[in-house]
C-alpha cells in the first residue's frame, strides 16, 4: 500500500484540526455565539420549548413513573443532588407518599466538598433550595435557576461580613459548567417540561456533598466553617427522608424501577 502524499495528508490535518477546532467553540464559546444565534432566529418561550420537547420527553419519562407506581403529572417533585457521586435524583411526591423515579448522571459540576461562599470560587452550593424560573434560552440548551443564596447562605454571609455571594447557579444541559450542574440535553428537557407541566413552587432541591443515607456528613464538615456542621446535619435530615429500600442502580439510567416511601 503506497503512503498518502504529502497533499493528503495536510488534508486530513487541516480536516481534523477544523473538527477539532469546530467541537472546541461549539462547547466552550457557547456565551459568544448562542446569543447571536437567539438573536437571529428569536427567543424561545417556556410554552415553545413544552410544544417542541415536551412530547418525546414525556414519553421517555413516563415509563419511569409507571414502573414506580406514581401518579403523573406529580403533586411535587424533589431533585436531590448528590456532589460526590456525581448524580441526580428525581423523586415524586403525592398523597404524602414519596416515590424514586430515576437518577440522572451529572455530567458536569466544578469545585469540591463545601459549600459556595463567593462569586468565583467554581463551587456547586449546598443546602436545600426552590427553582426560581426557567429559562428557556439558556447558553446550554434549557436551565432552570436555583435560588442560591437563600437566607441560611445570607445569613452565614452577614455573620462573617462576606459579600459578592455570587449566583446565577443552574441546573443546565450540555456537559460542561462552572459552578452549575450540567446534566445533558435529554435530562434537562424532561425535567424542563416536567417543572413547567407542575410549576416551579412545587419543586424543592437538595444538594448534598456525599449521600447521607450512605455516609455521616459531619467528618466532612472538619476544617471548614463552623456553622457548616450544622448546614450537614440540615442537609442529613433531608436527604434521609428519602430512603430507597432496593438497589436504586437499577433505576439509573434506563431501566425504571419501583421505589416508594411513605
Amino acid at each position: 500500500m503506497s503512503k498518502p502524499s504529502s497533499h493528503t495528508r495536510r488534508w486530513l490535518l487541516s480536516a481534523v484540526a477544523l473538527a477539532l477546532s469546530s467541537y472546541t467553540v461549539y462547547t466552550y464559546a457557547r456565551p459568544l455565539w448562542v446569543p447571536l444565534y437567539r438573536q437571529a432566529t428569536g427567543a424561545r418561550s417556556v410554552q415553545d420549548v413544552q410544544r417542541i420537547y415536551g412530547d418525546k420527553a414525556q414519553a421517555r419519562l413516563k415509563p419511569f413513573f409507571e414502573s414506580a407506581k406514581a401518579p403523573y403529572p406529580p403533586k411535587s417533585i424533589t431533585l436531590l443532588a448528590i456532589k460526590d457521586e456525581k448524580k441526580l435524583e428525581l423523586w415524586s411526591e403525592d398523597n404524602g407518599e414519596r416515590y424514586f423515579i430515576r437518577s440522572y448522571p451529572i455530567k458536569a459540576a466544578s469545585g469540591i466538598t463545601g459549600p459556595k461562599l463567593k462569586q468565583g470560587d467554581e463551587q456547586v452550593p449546598e443546602g436545600i433550595y426552590r427553582l426560581e424560573y426557567l429559562n428557556p434560552n439558556s447558553l446550554y440548551h434549557l436551565s432552570m435557576k436555583i435560588n442560591y443564596p437563600n437566607e441560611f447562605d445570607r445569613e452565614q454571609a452577614r455573620k462573617e461580613n462576606r459579600s459578592n455571594l455570587g449566583g446565577d447557579i443552574f441546573i443546565h444541559g450540555k456537559a460542561v459548567s462552572i459552578g452549575c450542574l450540567a446534566i445533558g440535553d435529554p435530562a434537562i428537557e424532561e425535567l424542563f417540561t416536567l417543572v413547567a407541566q407542575i410549576g416551579i413552587k412545587n419543586v424543592k432541591v437538595i444538594i448534598a456533598p456525599s449521600d447521607a443515607r450512605k455516609h455521616d456528613l459531619q467528618p466532612l464538615a472538619t476544617n471548614q466553617r463552623p456553622w457548616v456542621k450544622t448546614l450537614y446535619q440540615t442537609i442529613a435530615d433531608a436527604v434521609q427522608q428519602y430512603q430507597v429500600f432496593e438497589n436504586i442502580a437499577a433505576a439509573e439510567g434506563s431501566t425504571p424501577l419501583m421505589q416508594k416511601c411513605h
